[in-house]
Protein backbone atom coordinates (compact mmCIF):
# COMPACT_ATOMS: atom_id res chain seq x y z
CA UNK A 1 0.00 0.00 0.00
CA UNK A 2 1.48 3.44 -0.63
CA UNK A 3 0.34 6.77 1.20
CA UNK A 4 1.92 9.32 -0.71
CA UNK A 5 -1.60 11.13 -2.81
CA UNK A 6 -0.91 14.04 0.28
CA UNK A 7 -4.39 13.36 2.05
CA UNK A 8 -5.79 10.15 3.66
CA UNK A 9 -9.28 10.62 1.56
CA UNK A 10 -6.60 10.42 -1.56
CA UNK A 11 -4.87 7.56 -0.07
CA UNK A 12 -8.65 5.83 0.24
CA UNK A 13 -9.12 6.57 -3.67
CA UNK A 14 -6.09 5.13 -4.33
CA UNK A 15 -6.47 1.85 -2.71
CA UNK A 16 -8.41 0.72 -5.77
CA UNK A 17 -5.85 0.86 -8.39
CA UNK A 18 -4.92 -1.52 -9.90
CA UNK A 19 -6.79 -3.76 -7.73
CA UNK A 20 -8.69 -3.90 -4.92
CA UNK A 21 -6.55 -3.09 -1.99
CA UNK A 22 -9.44 -3.36 0.87
CA UNK A 23 -11.53 -6.17 0.04
CA UNK A 24 -11.28 -7.68 3.45
CA UNK A 25 -10.94 -6.48 7.15
CA UNK A 26 -7.72 -7.93 6.72
CA UNK A 27 -6.12 -5.18 4.11
CA UNK A 28 -8.58 -2.56 5.88
CA UNK A 29 -6.63 -3.31 9.10
CA UNK A 30 -2.98 -2.72 7.54
CA UNK A 31 -4.60 0.26 5.33
CA UNK A 32 -5.92 1.95 8.52
CA UNK A 33 -2.60 1.99 10.21
CA UNK A 34 -0.43 3.15 7.53
CA UNK A 35 -2.44 5.67 7.01
CA UNK A 36 -2.12 7.06 10.70
CA UNK A 37 -5.80 6.71 11.58
CA UNK A 38 -5.18 4.64 14.08
CA UNK A 39 -2.04 4.78 16.45
CA UNK A 40 0.80 1.72 16.35
CA UNK A 41 -0.55 -1.25 18.24
CA UNK A 42 -4.21 -0.76 18.36
CA UNK A 43 -6.28 -3.65 18.88
CA UNK A 44 -8.62 -3.81 15.64
CA UNK A 45 -10.09 -6.88 16.23
CA UNK A 46 -13.78 -5.95 15.28
CA UNK A 47 -12.75 -5.21 11.66
CA UNK A 48 -14.20 -7.38 9.29
CA UNK A 49 -16.34 -7.23 5.96
CA UNK A 50 -19.00 -5.12 6.94
CA UNK A 51 -15.78 -2.38 7.29
CA UNK A 52 -14.53 -2.72 4.64
CA UNK A 53 -17.44 -2.46 2.58
CA UNK A 54 -17.98 0.76 4.36
CA UNK A 55 -14.88 2.10 3.58
CA UNK A 56 -15.18 0.85 -0.29
CA UNK A 57 -18.58 2.77 -0.56
CA UNK A 58 -16.88 5.84 0.97
CA UNK A 59 -13.71 5.40 -1.66
CA UNK A 60 -16.08 5.77 -4.66
CA UNK A 61 -18.15 8.52 -3.42
CA UNK A 62 -14.71 10.51 -2.75
CA UNK A 63 -13.18 9.25 -5.93
CA UNK A 64 -16.74 10.75 -7.69
CA UNK A 65 -16.29 14.29 -5.94
CA UNK A 66 -12.83 14.61 -6.67
CA UNK A 67 -12.79 13.44 -10.50
CA UNK A 68 -15.80 16.40 -10.41
CA UNK A 69 -13.79 18.79 -8.92
CA UNK A 70 -10.94 17.52 -11.21
CA UNK A 71 -12.93 17.92 -14.58
CA UNK A 72 -14.85 21.09 -13.37
CA UNK A 73 -18.17 19.72 -13.24
CA UNK A 74 -20.60 19.68 -10.58
CA UNK A 75 -20.62 17.26 -7.88
CA UNK A 76 -23.09 14.62 -7.72
CA UNK A 77 -25.51 15.49 -4.77
CA UNK A 78 -25.93 11.91 -3.42
CA UNK A 79 -21.93 11.03 -3.07
CA UNK A 80 -21.63 14.89 -0.96
CA UNK A 81 -24.56 14.17 0.88
CA UNK A 82 -23.05 10.91 2.02
CA UNK A 83 -20.18 12.05 2.56
CA UNK A 84 -21.15 15.20 4.50
CA UNK A 85 -23.48 12.61 6.61
CA UNK A 86 -20.32 10.59 7.44
CA UNK A 87 -18.14 13.97 8.20
CA UNK A 88 -20.59 15.28 10.28
CA UNK A 89 -20.15 12.13 12.74
CA UNK A 90 -17.61 12.52 15.88
CA UNK A 91 -13.73 11.30 14.77
CA UNK A 92 -12.22 9.01 17.15
CA UNK A 93 -11.25 10.16 20.06
CA UNK A 94 -7.20 10.31 21.38
CA UNK A 95 -5.75 10.05 24.79
CA UNK A 96 -2.17 10.25 25.72
CA UNK A 97 -1.32 6.73 27.68
CA UNK A 98 2.19 5.43 29.50
CA UNK A 99 3.37 2.60 27.83
CA UNK A 100 5.34 -0.14 29.91
CA UNK A 101 8.35 2.10 29.58
CA UNK A 102 6.81 5.43 31.34
CA UNK A 103 6.77 7.22 27.88
CA UNK A 104 3.46 8.96 26.54
CA UNK A 105 1.75 7.09 23.54
CA UNK A 106 -1.31 8.14 21.39
CA UNK A 107 -4.27 5.60 21.85
CA UNK A 108 -8.24 5.44 20.86
CA UNK A 109 -10.25 6.20 23.58
CA UNK A 110 -13.35 4.44 23.74
CA UNK A 111 -12.40 1.81 21.62
CA UNK A 112 -12.33 1.74 17.73
CA UNK A 113 -15.47 2.39 16.28
CA UNK A 114 -15.70 2.17 12.32
CA UNK A 115 -18.30 5.16 12.35
CA UNK A 116 -15.43 7.08 13.87
CA UNK A 117 -12.93 6.21 11.75
CA UNK A 118 -15.00 6.51 8.41
CA UNK A 119 -15.89 10.09 9.82
CA UNK A 120 -12.05 11.13 9.90
CA UNK A 121 -11.78 9.87 6.27
CA UNK A 122 -15.08 11.70 4.95
CA UNK A 123 -13.95 15.08 7.29
CA UNK A 124 -10.53 15.16 5.33
CA UNK A 125 -12.53 14.79 2.24
CA UNK A 126 -14.56 18.21 2.66
CA UNK A 127 -11.32 19.62 3.81
CA UNK A 128 -9.79 18.69 0.66
CA UNK A 129 -12.97 20.00 -1.70
CA UNK A 130 -13.36 23.06 -0.17
CA UNK A 131 -9.96 24.44 0.46
CA UNK A 132 -9.61 26.42 -2.38
CA UNK A 133 -5.73 26.09 -2.16
CA UNK A 134 -5.70 22.65 -1.66
CA UNK A 135 -8.43 21.61 -4.75
CA UNK A 136 -6.01 24.03 -7.17
CA UNK A 137 -3.11 21.93 -5.80
CA UNK A 138 -4.90 18.28 -6.72
CA UNK A 139 -3.89 16.55 -9.66
CA UNK A 140 -4.26 13.47 -11.68
CA UNK A 141 -1.27 10.98 -12.68
CA UNK A 142 -0.39 11.80 -16.58
CA UNK A 143 1.23 7.78 -15.97
CA UNK A 144 -0.01 5.98 -19.32
CA UNK A 145 -3.03 4.05 -17.27
CA UNK A 146 -2.41 5.27 -13.57
CA UNK A 147 -5.67 6.49 -11.97
CA UNK A 148 -4.29 8.00 -9.06
CA UNK A 149 -4.84 11.28 -7.99
CA UNK A 150 -2.92 13.25 -5.64
CA UNK A 151 -1.85 16.84 -4.33
CA UNK A 152 1.09 19.01 -6.01
CA UNK A 153 2.96 20.55 -3.50
CA UNK A 154 6.07 20.31 -5.04
CA UNK A 155 8.11 23.33 -5.85
CA UNK A 156 6.40 25.04 -9.14
CA UNK A 157 3.87 22.84 -9.04
CA UNK A 158 4.70 21.01 -11.96
CA UNK A 159 4.95 17.63 -10.93
CA UNK A 160 3.01 15.18 -13.42
CA UNK A 161 3.35 11.83 -11.86
CA UNK A 162 1.68 10.23 -8.56
CA UNK A 163 5.16 8.72 -8.32
CA UNK A 164 8.76 9.63 -9.86
CA UNK A 165 9.59 6.21 -8.48
CA UNK A 166 6.80 4.07 -10.21
CA UNK A 167 5.11 6.32 -12.85
CA UNK A 168 7.92 8.88 -13.51
CA UNK A 169 10.31 6.04 -13.68
CA UNK A 170 7.97 4.21 -16.12
CA UNK A 171 7.70 7.48 -18.34
CA UNK A 172 11.26 7.35 -18.50
CA UNK A 173 11.76 3.47 -19.35
CA UNK A 174 9.11 4.40 -22.36
CA UNK A 175 10.43 7.82 -23.65
CA UNK A 176 13.72 5.75 -23.48
CA UNK A 177 12.70 2.90 -25.67
CA UNK A 178 11.35 5.03 -28.28
CA UNK A 179 14.20 6.78 -28.28
CA UNK A 180 16.25 3.81 -28.96
CA UNK A 181 14.18 2.32 -31.62
CA UNK A 182 13.61 5.29 -33.04
CA UNK A 183 17.58 6.14 -33.51
CA UNK A 184 17.62 1.79 -34.98
CA UNK A 185 14.75 2.40 -37.19
CA UNK A 186 17.12 5.52 -38.62
CA UNK A 187 20.19 3.82 -38.79
CA UNK A 188 18.27 0.78 -40.58
CA UNK A 189 17.47 2.64 -43.41
CA UNK A 190 21.16 4.05 -44.64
Amino acid sequence: MRFDSGRVCLDLVATFTPHEGIPDGDELRLWLAGAGLVPDRTPLVRVGPDWAAAFRSLRADVETLVRAELLGTDPDENALARVNALAAGPPPGLCAVRDQEGHLVRELCGGVECGALLAAVARDAVELLTDPGDRALLRACAGDGCTRVYLDTSRGHRRRWCSSERCGNRERVARHRRRALAAGAGQGSR
